[in-house]
């Protein structure tokens, strides 16, 4: 550590250092089974006390303060921390779509629902949000107090590449715990825009892709290129491999979205509940019928048994592989609502 930094501000980095490393190394053990649940714990301790060091190093004091008065609260004679939570709100501010940011909220209450459970059916969905976490905080570390300090140069690969796990859905069936937690997981990333979703700070996602072999000797194995750097001709053959070698992963949640049936009662009852008279009969204007067209229409999920039943359109619709039917979400309701106002757009679904 720097001798230019002050003792409280030292401290902290290097718990925060410590604990990151230490969080890789538990993930990267062959005997851990459950290689996310203590990584968990551990990085939500580096960052912790990396936004500590942060505060310290500015002249805020981390501390709580009890309530009505202007005095920082103690226990047993030590000052009350600011908690993970507090720390992510005191730091973004403003900034609540940061990616970063996002991802760190992803796993406060996460670890609290698999601190004392084994759930290593969750690992390979995890993986990528895990990795991002880790990139992170390297990132911030570096921004705040610079390279010199980044853990990247202790690591010969951050987390260990981790096999695609196919039956993930049948391994739940078997651990009512995991199955409350992925719940959680998917209600989580289905509460999230694209944009966010997408983003490697959010979720950090790479193709490994085998090449032909180096002609020099000095070559290294594994090489990794950032994106940005490449050119235009180099992204687009890249976009192309990817496309080829993509399996798109979508939240699989109903918890807090939307069953077709209510959707059609939400749509109807903001459009005043009218009537249209169909084949002799008055009906809802805005029937299970008229859903089924507009889902149809906009393309927001495949038809029954053509495709990969996954492939939707995730900011409308979701598919639950346990259960396997769908959810929608409030953002379609809200679109519904718009669409079926103009007289044009509703008769154009028949």
């Amino acid at each position: 550590m720097s001798k230019g930094l002050p003792f409280n501000v030292e401290q902290c980095l290097e718990k925060s250092r410590d604990s990151a490393l230490l969080a890789v190394e538990t993930y990267n053990k062959p005997a851990v089974r459950f290689k996310s649940g203590g990584y968990i714990v551990l990085m939500n301790i580096a960052w912790t006390s990396l936004f500590h060091a942060i505060f310290f190093r500015k002249k805020i004091k981390p501390f709580y303060k009890k309530q009505g008065l202007n005095k920082y609260d103690k226990k047993e004679g030590d000052y009350c921390y600011c908690e993970l939570k507090t720390c992510v709100k005191e730091y973004f501010r403003i900034d609540v779509n940061n990616p970063i940011r996002k991802n760190i909220e992803f796993f406060i209450p996460l670890r609290n629902k698999i601190e004392h459970k084994s759930m290593p059916e969750l690992d390979s969905d995890l993986f990528a949000e895990c990795q991002a976490l880790l990139l992170n905080f390297d990132t911030i570390l570096e921004k705040e107090f610079g390279v010199r300090y980044c853990i990247q140069e202790s690591l010969s690969f951050s987390l260990q590449l981790f096999p695609s796990t196919q039956n993930l859905t049948a391994a739940l069936k078997s651990n009512k715990d995991a199955q409350k937690v992925k719940l959680f997981i998917d209600k989580y990333r289905s509460s999230l825009s694209t944009e966010i979703l997408e983003s490697g700070n959010y979720s950090f996602k790479a193709f490994l892709v085998q090449v032909s072999n180096h002609q020099s000797k000095d070559a290294l194995p594994i090489q990794f290129i950032r994106y940005d750097t490449l050119t235009d001709e180099d992204k687009r053959n890249l976009n192309r491999v990817a496309t080829i070698l993509k399996i798109q992963e979508k939240p699989v949640n109903h918890s807090g979205l939307i069953l077709p049936g209510d959707v059609v009662k939400k749509v109807q009852k903001a459009l005043g509940f009218p009537t249209i008279n169909r084949n002799g009969k008055n009906v809802d204007k805005f029937n299970q019928d008229t859903h089924t067209r507009c889902w149809k229409k906009y393309a927001i999920r495949p038809l029954k048994g053509v495709g990969n039943p996954a492939n939707t359109k995730s900011e409308y619709c979701i598919y639950n592989a346990l259960s396997k039917n769908y959810g929608y979400t409030q953002k379609w309701v809200d679109f519904l609502i718009e669409e079926m106002q103009d007289e044009n757009k509703y008769n154009s679904l028949f």
